[in-house]
């Protein structure tokens, strides 16, 4: 049921509409919306003409998983005390990168993405270790439930440094 037209295929008549209103506007070309990414013979003409790019680099990509694998690497030297510790740390801190941005303080966006992504890992290390001790999924989130429930609330590191320095200055002050 593909008809060509100008020397490209069509996959349905309504692209074919939308092909020849562009065409009857005077736009001397084929309209950008008209570009599917399943027709892999359009992409490459677009491609071609430099109106979009669907290529992305793959450098950047594996120097991520690079710097992944090292992050990865320091958390397996770690004790497992010591890695949940830190988690319980960085989820205040990413409560806390919640809590400015919704009072439109300064932050940079990226950095929800890298705290959610080395508390992945984290937990991805304690989850390991607790396969290599033979401990099933059912047990685990038993013991995951425990440990949630002994949680002492404390407030997250970056938080404690601005009450110190608070208190210093105000101890200051009243010297």
């Amino acid at each position: 049921m593909a008809a060509i037209f100008m020397g490209l295929p069509m996959l349905s008549s309504h692209a074919h509409a939308r092909l020849t209103l562009s065409k009857s506007r005077g736009m001397g070309g084929l309209s950008t919306h008209f570009v599917s990414g399943r027709n892999p013979l359009r992409r490459k003409a677009v491609e071609k003409r430099g109106i979009c790019n669907y290529k992305r680099p793959l450098m950047t990509m594996t120097v991520m998983m690079a710097k992944g694998e090292q992050e990865v690497k320091e958390i397996r030297e770690k004790s497992t005390e010591d890695i949940n510790e830190e988690v319980i740390d960085l989820k205040g801190e990413l409560q806390m990168l919640r809590f400015k941005k919704n009072t439109r303080q300064e932050l940079k966006t990226s950095e929800f993405r890298r705290m959610r992504k080395r508390i992945a890992r984290m937990l991805t290390v304690r989850r390991e270790r607790e396969l290599e001790q033979g401990i099933k999924r059912r047990q685990s989130r038993k013991m995951d439930r425990r440990w949630k429930r002994s949680i002492v609330v404390r407030p997250p590191p970056s938080l404690r440094k601005l009450q110190e320095e608070q208190a210093a200055k105000t101890e200051k002050k009243e010297s």
